[in-house]
């Protein structure tokens, strides 16, 4: 495979991206062999092992459906590079992406390949069995011992260091991955012959409960884990320090640099033709759709990515002017471009398997209300 020299001299870029190199195998998001699905393996008492949430959980309902398999990725990433301050100081200081930023040998690949491990490597702890959601979260937890530093932000030393495998900023990796997914869906999720609508106050506490089974795999302290949405907007203003807007966030503590510019510079200096085989799918998941994704996101939210008014407002709007293209976003044949792209073969079982198992539990709940209405008894559900 062709190379080109960039940056110091014996450092190598790839020149030429093939359609191989951009689907990748199982090895990009695979750690411990192929993942046992949410229901594949049997606990001690014999019942089947459903993992963290297993079929009929409020977060499987919001996980499984196509909007949340197409958008999580753009939620998650505006959340994390653009709001909570601590993982983008993490990604800015530790990052792989950045150590080849800086060397000069950064290119469309290397971020492409990051953009698409996020969900694919976090689908086994969700729709995995308990040992699957162990391991990755083990790895996961053993590689993010690496990511700490002492400044968050060059210009507000009083916030402190970052740790991303110590508690605080464990469970809130794990909350901005989880509550955007919930807002993603109720913002664009078509449903039940209806347009996309939030679930009912009592769905959305349950969904935050079920969170804490999540929470707790990766070290949050027990203290902090919410288990309603008004306990979780209390926990947003306990630490709303590390979500206040900055413009100074992204300098690098050593150069002063912008690290998104920086790598932004690098990408198009090592540029070849070939490259846009991983820039288009990673422009369909990031920039192209940003701005409705924000507008799906909370005000408070919102408000930390530091938003003009205007820009607020706009964002809310486009959400909103959105909704038809986004209904042909999580039809099958995009889904599954997605799918292939950025969550990967094991993440694609995983998830029909899961749906499966949860269209089957939602069909014998549905059969026991009949029956308890005909009967005027509770029929028990599996």
């Amino acid at each position: 495979m062709s190379t080109v020299a960039a940056g110091h001299g014996s450092k190598k870029a790839k020149l030429k991206i093939t359609r191989e190199d951009l689907l990748g195998t199982e090895r990009r998001w695979r750690r411990f062999g192929e993942p046992t699905p949410a229901g594949g393996s049997l606990n001690e008492d014999g019942t089947p092992d459903y993992g963290l949430f297993g079929p009929g959980s409020v977060v499987w309902e919001v996980l499984l459906h196509p909007a949340t398999v197409v958008f999580l990725n753009a939620a998650q990433g505006a959340v994390q590079t653009k709001s909570y301050n601590p993982i983008n100081a993490g990604l800015r200081d530790r990052d792989p992406v950045m150590r080849k930023a800086r060397e000069g040998t950064l290119n469309m690949l290397d971020v492409f390949d990051r953009l698409s491990r996020n969900s694919g490597m976090h689908a086994p702890m969700w729709l995995g069995d308990s040992k699957t959601a162990r391991l990755m979260a083990k790895h996961l937890h053993n590689i993010h011992k690496k990511v700490a530093g002492d400044v968050i932000d060059v210009s507000r030393p009083e916030l402190g260091g970052y740790a991303a495998s110590e508690p605080r900023d464990a469970m809130w990796a794990a909350l901005t991955e989880m509550h955007p997914m919930l807002r993603i869906y109720e913002t664009f999720a078509f449903r039940d012959g209806k347009l996309p609508h939030r679930l009912s106050p009592e769905q959305r506490d349950q969904f935050i409960a079920e969170t804490g089974a999540y929470l707790r795999l990766v070290g949050a302290p027990e203290e902090d884990i919410p288990t309603t949405m008004a306990e979780l907007g209390a926990l947003y203003e306990k630490y709303a320090d590390l979500f206040e807007a900055s413009e100074t966030v992204n300098n690098m503590p050593d150069t002063g640099q912008d690290w998104v510019k920086l790598a932004t510079q690098t990408v198009l200096k090592n540029f070849h033709v070939s490259h846009l085989r991983a820039l288009v799918p990673y422009l369909l998941q990031t920039a192209l759709i940003e701005l409705p994704v924000t507008g799906a996101l909370p005000s408070r939210t919102r408000r930390s990515m530091g938003l003009s008014p205007r820009k607020d407002k706009a964002a809310v709007l486009a959400a909103k002017l959105f909704l038809p293209v986004a209904w042909l976003m999580q039809q099958g044949p995009y889904e599954r471009y997605i799918l292939r792209r950025m969550w990967g073969p094991d993440s694609t079982r995983l998830l029909q398997s899961a749906r499966r198992l949860h269209e089957e539990t939602l069909a014998r709940r549905a059969v026991g209300r009949l029956v308890g209405k005909a009967t005027g008894t509770a029929a028990p559900v599996a």
